[in-house]
């Protein structure tokens, strides 16, 4: 037979219960580190816009790029509220509207934003260098003789072992006919 619990019983686990897990919050809360992570991420800047409802915060998206390839992957970041960062933030204007591509050095922190007023992400951008002042295919623009010989993007070329065969052998032919 099942055992009834009385009213107070029932008051006093209550009670235990949420002792315990506004302690385990309280914890979490105290010893939990502003620095959950740090890092580095390299691409261009696609959106940085100053918004929010009842705190405004610098937001932005970063489009990453892997080994001079750019990749459908993005990075949201923020810029701290708590932090006068207004070189940041002008850099990062100036990239956005001259694509630049730029390194983002950031930090992200853990039960540290609850209500959103840093920011709207938990990554937080601390730092930007600016790694390449050229836009993407500004290298093909005529007169441009200072950016000649510019690598922008790799670009990987599959071709066909039988189709690279059969070129050369015509052009064999072309040179034995002459």
């Amino acid at each position: 037979m099942a055992k009834s619990y009385t009213n107070n019983e029932t008051k006093f686990r209550g009670g235990i219960i949420s002792l315990l897990v506004i302690s385990f919050a309280v914890i979490g809360m105290l010893f939990n580190n502003e620095n959950y992570s740090n890092g580095e991420r390299i691409g261009y800047v696609t959106k940085f816009s100053h918004k929010g409802q009842f705190w405004k915060s610098w937001e932005g998206e970063l489009n990453l790029t892997q080994t001079g390839m750019n990749t459908s992957s993005t990075f949201d970041f923020s810029i701290d509220n708590d932090k006068n960062l207004s070189a940041v933030i002008a850099t990062i204007d100036e990239a956005v509207n001259k694509g630049w591509k730029v390194k983002l050095t950031y930090h992200e922190v853990n039960f540290k934003n609850w209500f959103s007023n840093r920011g709207e992400t938990d990554y937080f951008v601390e730092n930007i260098v600016v790694l390449d002042k050229k836009t993407p295919g500004s290298n093909s623009v005529s007169g441009a003789e200072d950016l000649k010989g510019h690598v922008i993007d790799t670009v990987y070329v599959v071709i066909d072992k039988t189709e690279l065969q059969q070129q050369l052998k015509t052009k064999k032919a072309t040179i034995n006919l002459k």
